[in-house]
């Protein structure tokens, strides 16, 4: 739970480094909260107000911790924008972020990995 928190904390961070399990937890504690906030808002008759309006509190937090990721492996946040290519633009993203980052220092700041070693 703790990936979760910390990538809200650096709620619109964008430089620096993000680990592969940073991302990936943070992805999938997040896909969890929208189902539970869904379900939420179609039992109690709002649906889609409480599900836009925890999409729209994390989507600062979601992209940073996603050009932090981006930055692991050597790219620039600006590689986010490769999702629109059609077909195969959103596949080569998702090669990206399960890429595993660069181990060494880059122009991004030092390996997450090496300082949480």
């Amino acid at each position: 739970m703790h990936h979760y928190t910390d990538v809200l904390k650096k709620y619109a961070v964008f430089s620096g480094r993000a680990r592969r399990q940073e991302y990936w937890m943070f992805t999938l504690f997040n896909v969890l909260a929208l189902i539970v906030v869904a379900v939420l808002d179609s039992a109690i008759g709002t649906y889609p107000l409480l599900y836009l309006i925890y999409a729209l509190a994390v989507l600062l937090p979601g992209l940073g911790v996603a050009v932090r990721r981006l930055h692991d492996t050597g790219k620039s946040g600006w590689w986010m924008f490769i999702a629109f290519v059609p077909l195969v633009g959103g596949i080569w993203l998702l090669v990206l972020m399960a890429s595993e980052g660069h181990p060494q220092p880059n122009q991004y700041g030092p390996s997450p990995k090496a300082v949480q070693a």
